[in-house]
């Protein structure tokens, strides 16, 4: 089965203590639809501008995403700078320049609104809750999140936390969202706006995952040597485990416990290089070798 995923088509510029990388293909889209599409074909709903790099469309498509739902609209693509400190947990943004994404509305094209499984990746709520809206018998929806729409959309984020199966945020979102700093706690309350499952990611302490009947899962993270950039693991996270959920055998329930595996180990790769530039150079035998290499580490 094919994903949907519907999100920021981006080009980031990225600085570290060790280096300097301009205009490098980014977006939330983008670092899930590249996860997913190890697994499974991608469906893709963005939008970029004219000035976006025509070398980077020829990407996508090489990593079995189908560009149908991609505009390209007069302007310039959504651009985000940010620098990195040598501890890679903190970062500050430098600059955001929206482009064409500022009256950026999703149309998803005929094909894409029967898609069974859709993830509704970081950008503003109620542009998501426009997807669902075109959307005909979805069987899983999962929608990420993150602080700037807990500061300024919080509203709309709560309408759609009534119509998604699954939210991923982190741990400070989670926090931010219920005001309780126990993370078990704020699992609880996310519940009670909506979504069956929550996912809260860890960054590198791995993510857990909560089913409305209390039932917990915690999903280890891939022990790196090297981070070079962290910068869209969260959606390679997101993206890894809906590819992979979207062609496992049986139910949602039976396989999101490996699946978010599959997501950690894809998200650790993204870890090694700067945007998709490490990514895009692995092959799936590379993720199922890790990912036996994970579970080796952590049965007991």
């Amino acid at each position: 089965m094919s994903v949907l995923i519907v999100g920021t088509t981006a080009l980031d510029s990225i600085k570290t203590p060790k280096a300097e990388n301009p205009r490098l293909l980014g977006g939330s889209a983008s670092h899930a639809a590249v996860a997913a599409g190890f697994f499974a074909p991608v469906q893709l709903v963005g939008v970029v501008g004219e000035d976006f790099p025509q070398r980077y469309l020829k990407l996508l498509v090489k990593h079995n995403v189908d560009l149908a739902g991609l505009e390209i609209a007069p302007g310039k693509t959504f651009h985000w700078s940010g620098e990195y400190e040598v501890n890679m947990n903190n970062r500050r943004t430098l600059a955001t320049e929206l482009g064409v994404l500022e009256t950026f509305d999703p149309l998803l094209p005929a094909e894409y609104r029967a898609t069974p499984f859709v993830l509704l990746a970081n950008f503003a709520p109620a542009l998501q809750g426009r997807v669902l809206d075109q959307l005909t018998k979805p069987k899983f929806i999962v929608a990420d999140t993150m602080d700037l729409w807990l500061n300024i959309a919080l509203a709309d984020l709560l309408k759609l936390l009534k119509r998604v199966d699954c939210l991923v945020l982190n741990d400070s979102e989670a926090r931010q969202l219920t005001k309780d700093d126990n993370l078990v706690g704020s699992l609880k309350k996310i519940h009670k706006l909506g979504p069956q499952y929550v996912i809260i990611k860890k960054g590198e302490h791995g993510a857990i995952l909560s089913h409305r009947s209390g039932a917990l899962f915690v999903a280890p993270a891939y022990p790196l040597h090297r981070v070079v950039d962290p910068t869209g693991a969260g959606d390679s996270f997101v993206g890894g485990m809906m590819g992979y959920l979207s062609t496992a055998k049986g139910s949602v329930e039976d396989n999101l416990r490996r699946a978010l595996v599959y997501g950690s180990v894809v998200a650790s790769f993204c870890c090694e290089g700067f945007g998709l530039k490490f990514t895009t150079k692995i092959t799936r035998a590379a993720i199922d070798a890790r990912f036996k290499e994970l579970t080796a580490l952590t049965r007991f």
